[in-house]
C-alpha cells in the first residue's frame, strides 16, 4: 500500500503543480495535461484504497479510509469533468486535499472492521450516504467559488481567464450538484430508516439528525430558489451550512473516537 500511496501523492502533486502554475494564464492550464496525470493518481489511489479498505479480517471503514474514500470519489469526478466545466479554479483544492488524504491511509492506520457481505442493504446506505456527501462536498467547492467570483465583480476586479467561468454558469452548477445530492441524501436517510435498527440509538443517534438538519436546509435552499428565488450570497450560506452539519454528522464523533481518544 506504501508503494501506492507514494505513487499517488507524486502524481496528485504533479496535477497539482501543473494546475496552479498556469492557474490565471490567458489560455489556463493545459487541461489535457493536467486530466493525463490526474488520471494516473485517481488509479494509484483507487488502488491503495482497495487495500487498505478490503482486509482479511473485513471491510476496514476506519475514519481515515472514509476520508480518502471521498476525497478519492472527488478527485475522479473533478478530472472526469475537467474538459466540460468550468472548475479549474478550485482543482487545486481538490487534488491538494486528495495529497492529505493519501497520506493519511498509511501515516494514521485505525481499524474499524465491517463485514458488509452479510448485510448488503447496510452497504446500499453506506455508498447512498458517501455518494451524497462527496456530491454536496463538490457542491460546497462550487459555493466557494462562487464566492470568490461574485467578491472579483464587487471589487471590479474582473480576470479574463479560462480559469474564472461566468457567475451564472457557476451558480447553475451549484443548483444541479445540490439536487443530485439532495436526491442521494433523500435515499439514503430513506434506506437508514428501512435497514438500520439502531439509526437513534446512544452514539449515533446525532449522525441521524445532523443528516436530517442538512437534509432540511438544502430543501430549503431549494425551495427559495424555485419560489422566490435565492439570493447567490444566500444560497453560498446555505450550501457551506449543510455541508458543514454533514461534515459533523459523518465524522466530528468518529474524529473524537479514532484519532484523539484512542
Amino acid at each position: 500500500m506504501v508503494l501506492f500511496s507514494a505513487s499517488a501523492m507524486f502524481f496528485y502533486c504533479i496535477a497539482l503543480i501543473l494546475v496552479t502554475s498556469r492557474l490565471f494564464h490567458a489560455e489556463g492550464p493545459n487541461r489535457r495535461a493536467v486530466a493525463a496525470v490526474a488520471s494516473i493518481a485517481v488509479v494509484l489511489h483507487a488502488a491503495a484504497l482497495q487495500q487498505a479498505i478490503f482486509t482479511d479480517d473485513g471491510q476496514n471503514f476506519s475514519l481515515t479510509n472514509v476520508i480518502s474514500l471521498v476525497n478519492w470519489i472527488i478527485a475522479f469526478t473533478f478530472s472526469v469533468l475537467i474538459f466540460r466545466l468550468k472548475v479549474i479554479v478550485v482543482v487545486p483544492v481538490v487534488y491538494a486535499c486528495s495529497v492529505l488524504s493519501v497520506a493519511l491511509l498509511w501515516l494514521v492506520p485505525p481499524k474499524y472492521i465491517t463485514h458488509f457481505e452479510h448485510n448488503p442493504e447496510v452497504l446500499a446506505h453506506v455508498v447512498l450516504s458517501l455518494m451524497a456527501y462527496s456530491a454536496l462536498m463538490i457542491a460546497a467547492l462550487y459555493a466557494i467559488q462562487l464566492a470568490m467570483i461574485q467578491n472579483k465583480l464587487k471589487k471590479k476586479q474582473l480576470i479574463l481567464s479560462p480559469a474564472m467561468p461566468p457567475l451564472m454558469t457557476v451558480e447553475k452548477q451549484l443548483y444541479h450538484l445540490v439536487i443530485i445530492g439532495v436526491i442521494l441524501l433523500s435515499l439514503g436517510l430513506a434506506t437508514g430508516f428501512i435497514f438500520l435498527d439502531d439509526m437513534f440509538a446512544e452514539g449515533k443517534g446525532h449522525k441521524a439528525i445532523l443528516s436530517i438538519m442538512a437534509w432540511f436546509v438544502y430543501i430549503a435552499m431549494l425551495w427559495q430558489q424555485y419560489s422566490v428565488g435565492c439570493r447567490i450570497r444566500t444560497a453560498i450560506a446555505y450550501t457551506l451550512t449543510g455541508a458543514t452539519l454533514l461534515s459533523l454528522a459523518y465524522f466530528g464523533a468518529r474524529i473524537v473516537k479514532e484519532l484523539i481518544l484512542s
